[in-house]
């Protein structure tokens, strides 16, 4: 694994996969299009899978990113990202505590937080987590109906403007919207529709790609 990707603040995009999103679409086919699109971070993602399936599906996601020099990340199942070796995991405030997943990964392991305010963004970052994802930024209720409502660029920024950590903006976010998400201090893009539902995955990966580097270029 090259060193410099274990660092959130060397991503850009980071997909999260969603079987359920669009029929006939496995994870694992989702991972292997984002990777060969130039996604840098992979998130397994299923709320209704059992363990046994997350654990099967994540060894598969696990080969693939290992092989491609890819960052794995399991949502929720600290437990699944142990078991197959992934290189983090990603909880939530409903979720087990930050502070508890993070005794729980190695330090060698990466912890992600989501956030819907800042107060959430703080305690994320004061339990250990490594990366915050805040959102959704845009609506995102094809994906994520518990999400809540769009909070805009404006959260966005007050919370680059408090946290020390790496910023995933998160939530309806698109190659029409990407560039003024990056202007108001996203340092990476998480999606999930706009890849999973697209007629071709891996180009649309390399284009939300694109436009995040020519955001991020305009930026600095």
């Amino acid at each position: 694994m090259n060193s410099n990707l274990l660092s959130p603040w060397n991503w850009n995009l980071y997909v999260i996969t969603d079987e359920h999103l669009y029929k006939g679409r496995t994870h694992q086919e989702i991972a292997e299009a984002a990777i060969r699109g130039g996604a840098e971070v992979i998130q397994l993602r299923d709320k209704t899978a059992s363990g046994k399936y997350l654990y099967e599906i994540g060894q598969n996601i696990r080969h693939l990113t290992h092989r491609a020099e890819v960052i794995f990340i399991v949502n929720d199942r600290v437990d699944v990202a142990l078991a197959v070796d992934a290189d983090g995991a990603h909880v939530g405030a409903e979720d087990i505590p930050w502070k508890a997943a993070r005794r729980l990964l190695p330090s060698s392991k990466l912890l992600g937080g989501s956030a819907r305010n800042l107060a959430e963004a703080l305690e994320a970052e004061s339990g250990g987590a490594d990366y915050v994802g805040v959102g959704p930024i845009y609506e995102a209720r094809n994906t994520k109906p518990d999400a809540g409502i769009p909070k805009g660029l404006e959260l966005l920024t007050r919370v680059k403007e408090r946290l020390k950590i790496p910023i995933i903006a998160i939530g309806g976010i698109n190659e029409a919207n990407v560039a003024e998400v990056i202007a108001a201090g996203a340092d990476a893009i998480a999606v999930i529709s706009a890849i999973v539902t697209a007629d071709d995955m891996v180009d649309a990966t390399r284009r939300l790609h694109e436009r995040i580097l020519e955001a991020k270029a305009k930026r600095t």
